[in-house]
């Protein structure tokens, strides 16, 4: 096994969600990361204008980012932007020069490219579930990232 390969037992799944109220307005993220019996939560957020999907974005960079070595990550997302972005037209994105299939200009394309290189650490899989329908590890995730918004807004 390569020393950039995850090893067989390093699997951890992850749990993002992101929010904004308004949408555009104040956001914040939230990620549940478990691995075996270890738990964290991380959450963040912006007190200015951002948006759902940037902060959707934010909610994976930084949980991957939080990880020490490389690992298999399952990552849960309400968000199909994220999913869809990450799983099926990133590919066209970069070869078209971060351009959509309209040549516009890829929204997010900053943190696109930083979802990217994280992701390029680790071996990721990617699920969609369904946001407020009861799944624990999702309800978890979105209290975070409405927890992230009030405190990035309370110190503002």
């Amino acid at each position: 096994m390569s020393e950039t390969s995850p090893h067989p037992d390093d699997v951890v799944t992850v749990h993002t969600d992101g929010s904004c109220a308004p949408n555009p307005g104040p956001g914040g993220w939230g990620a549940l990361l478990r691995q075996g019996s270890h738990v964290k939560e991380l959450c963040g957020g912006e007190p200015g204008t951002t948006t759902n999907n940037r902060m959707e974005l934010m909610a994976p960079i930084m949980a991957l980012r939080a990880l020490k070595r490389p690992c298999r990550v399952e990552i849960y997302t309400d968000s199909s932007y994220v999913r869809g972005g990450i799983t099926s037209w990133m590919r066209s994105w970069k070869k078209n020069g971060w351009k959509t299939s309209a040549k516009q200009p890829v929204k997010n394309e900053d943190l696109w490219r930083e979802l990217d290189e994280e992701c390029g650490r680790h071996e990721v899989n990617w699920h969609w579930v369904k946001g407020h329908a009861g799944d624990a590890g999702n309800e978890a995730a979105d209290r975070l990232a409405n927890r992230g918004r009030e405190e990035a807004v309370r110190g503002a």
